[in-house]
């Protein structure tokens, strides 16, 4: 086991948002956590990363217990984050995002020059800022610089959010070669076929807690799950 969480709570001041949520992931697994808006998705991952507090509960990483840790510490024990709204710095430029990634980085095969063989796209850009962007572009550049960082698990928070069809299927197509490449991934998004696509198990959320959990086959072949847990 690559990393799990158990029973964690948190939430924003006096509103409690998880109630136990407790997941897994294997090496080189890609998992999902799943479910409608406001369910606790972003939070349980926010959690993760210890930008939220965790209130209760554990969290592992390679064996290595990492509940509490600030979230610089928990970058660097091995969790790469791509954060829902990209969080790029907008006055740097391409070149610049990815080298400050690697500063406090981890051994490993995530270089520069291996980012830019992943997004050819950021090649064309290296000297460009960040406001320059487009959003598909902005998009690979976290995920390069979250890669930057050689993490055990790549965390992404809506990874093709408020992107054109055609930059959606080029992000699944990269994710899916991190996936064949051995990469260990947990994903938020809300297109499900893709998800279903890449991912080996998935997790249901719903008001703060897991509901469902199994393999992409269990998923498919439930008639009730979209309509009671995903539909709007």
């Amino acid at each position: 086991m690559l990393f799990e969480t158990r029973g964690i709570e948190s939430g924003y001041g006096r509103s409690q948002v998880l109630f136990g949520v407790s997941l897994r992931l294997d090496q080189g697994e890609v998992v999902t956590l799943m479910g409608r808006n406001g369910m606790g998705k972003t939070t349980t991952v926010r959690t993760i990363m210890g930008i939220l507090p965790l209130l209760k509960g554990r969290i592992w990483l390679d064996g290595n217990d990492i509940s509490g840790l600030p979230s610089h510490e928990i970058a660097r024990r091995g969790l790469g984050y791509v954060p829902e709204g990209r969080r790029i710095f907008p006055n740097l430029t391409v070149r610049e995002n990815l080298a400050m990634a690697a500063i406090h980085r981890r051994d490993g095969r995530w270089t520069i020059d291996k980012v830019l063989e992943l997004f050819p796209r950021l090649a064309e850009r290296l000297s460009n800022g960040g406001t320059v962007l487009s959003g598909g572009e902005q998009q690979m550049l976290a995920i390069g610089r979250a890669l930057m960082t050689n993490p055990n698990l790549l965390i992404l928070d809506e990874a093709t959010e408020g992107l054109a069809p055609v930059i959606r299927e080029e992000i699944w197509n990269k994710l899916l070669a991190l996936k064949e490449s051995g990469v260990s991934i947990l994903v938020i998004d809300k297109e499900i076929d893709a998800l279903c696509k890449i991912a080996d198990r998935h997790y249901l959320l719903e008001k703060g807690e897991i509901v469902w959990t199994g393999s992409t086959v269990e998923f498919r072949s439930s008639a009730t799950l979209l309509e009671t847990y995903l539909a709007v």
